[in-house]
């Protein structure tokens, strides 16, 4: 494998620690190289809007349900465990509220719960469960897709901050 074949995996192995969908991925290293964060951040929102039902799917496959600790190291590994750090992180309370609500949720909708959990306390968290559980199942599918959207477009920002511009390489 050659330096431009590496740094071409090694983007789209980033790309995917932002958002597991496979579309996705190839749409946004399709537009690379980028020249500046903003750049990207529109590429990667505009490829991320919509999701499909099946791309929505595939996204929450690779997602933790909200209130228990990712297993592994890899980088979305570790995009969650911050993610979901908060202050109320350990009350015992709002845990065993929300491992119910997930179970709930996955009863009612037939997955995980998925939420920017990113600058949200386990309360909010909690509350915004409660909302969207009624929902229609059409409603709470466009949440869901906005819900990524907004996570990709953080932990891209997150990643990408501090990078040497361009980023990316033209597949």
């Amino acid at each position: 494998m050659n330096v431009s074949t590496d740094a071409r995996e090694r983007f789209r192995e980033e790309l995917r620690a932002c958002l597991h969908v496979a579309r996705w991925v190839d749409e946004v290293a399709d537009a690379a190289p980028f020249d500046s964060l903003e750049s990207l951040l529109a590429a990667a929102s505009d490829a991320a809007s919509p999701l499909s039902p099946a791309e929505i799917d595939e996204a929450l496959a690779s997602h933790p349900r909200i209130g228990e600790k990712p297993t592994g190291n890899g980088t979305a590994e570790r995009f969650s465990r911050s993610e979901q750090s908060s202050a109320d992180a350990e009350d015992p309370e709002l845990a065993a509220a929300i491992a119910a609500g997930n179970r709930a949720y996955e009863e009612r909708f037939g997955r995980v719960f998925l939420i920017r959990a990113a600058g949200r306390s386990r309360a909010e968290i909690l509350a915004e469960l409660e909302r969207r559980m009624q929902l229609d199942d059409a409603a709470e599918l466009a949440v869901v897709g906005e819900q990524l959207r907004e996570i990709t477009l953080l932990r891209l920002e997150r990643m990408y901050a501090d990078a040497a511009w361009p980023v990316g390489v033209a597949a």
